[in-house]
């Protein structure tokens, strides 16, 4: 029987209802019952009736068949969002059951419980069962993310991104983005490492010739400097792209014309020169072209 149940749980089988009570219909197959919820269904279902459903235990460690069938199962990767952390188990997945989460053990997880998933992240999983019978979530491979991936073109280049993490290295993260894209994030590239499932923004830096994305997790230069930079920036561009103000002007004359105080100034105009889009040259603020 042990054999019998190995070959159905997890998988799309069919069964035939043999009995019913007021909330379940019963359904055999290979000598096995499973139950089958009625709200299921909209017309009651006679005895002998074959129905097709997605057979799993439950968490009452009940067999139960259910005609919802998820997108993950035995051999087949679906989506799934996490719904509990367990830090002596492992992550709980919700990939659709109706009251099962499947448990992605934490021997599969990286070593450092830090870039754990958590709460609401996203993990693409498929099932597998033990030498029990008990269905874990198993984590996708390298090569199926390449399966599923599509190759992108120079076109991408700063573009921005939403991409899923699905592999922690040392040498970097490795990503899904929601238009099935696969990225890379070198650890120059951000400030902490992402968690295994957590989702981000990221912009493209560069395409490789496989078609996978170099991207970045740092703002660009224009987005990362302070109001007072934004200011300035803005006041260069109404004025034709130059000013008579330098680091070198008066406090008075930079607070008449700009509203904030010199050292205010010069630290903005210095983030500015630091990024590339000013420079100071014969007593003037000037800004950079390819701006």
């Amino acid at each position: 029987m042990e054999n019998e149940l190995k070959e159905l749980l997890g998988k799309t089988i069919k069964v035939v209802v043999t009995d019913e009570n007021d909330v379940f219909y019963f359904a055999q197959q290979k000598g096995l019952t499973f139950k089958i919820d009625k709200s299921e269904f909209e017309h009651a279902v006679e005895k002998g009736t074959e129905v097709t459903g997605f057979a799993y235990e439950n968490a009452d460690h009940e067999l139960q068949v259910t005609q919802n069938i998820p997108k993950s199962g035995i051999d087949q990767y679906g989506f799934g969002e996490v719904v509990a952390v367990r830090r002596n188990l492992g992550v709980f997945v919700d990939i659709g059951l109706p009251n099962k989460d499947i448990v992605v053990s934490l021997d599969d997880l990286p070593e450092v419980t830090r870039i754990w998933p958590k709460k609401g992240d996203k993990l693409l999983v498929g099932l597998k069962s033990d030498n029990k019978n008990r269905l874990w979530g198993d984590l996708a491979s390298e090569d199926i993310f390449r399966g599923l991936a599509a190759k992108a073109d120079a076109k991408m280049q700063n573009q921005d991104v939403f991409a899923t993490t699905y592999r922690m290295k040392m040498a970097g993260t490795h990503v899904l983005t929601d238009d099935y894209y696969l990225g890379f994030i070198h650890p120059s590239e951000r400030d902490e490492e992402p968690r295994l499932g957590q989702r981000l923004k990221a912009r493209v830096i560069g395409v490789r010739p496989d078609g996978i994305l170099n991207l970045s997790l740092r703002p660009r230069a224009y987005e990362a400097i302070s109001d007072d930079a934004q200011m300035i920036l803005a006041a260069l561009e109404h004025q034709g792209g130059q000013l008579s103000y330098t680091d070198k002007s008066s406090p008075e004359d930079i607070k008449t014309f700009f509203g904030i105080s010199k050292g205010q100034f010069k630290r903005a105009v210095g983030h500015l020169m630091k990024a590339g889009l000013v420079r100071q040259e014969n007593g003037k603020l000037i800004l950079n072209k390819q701006q």
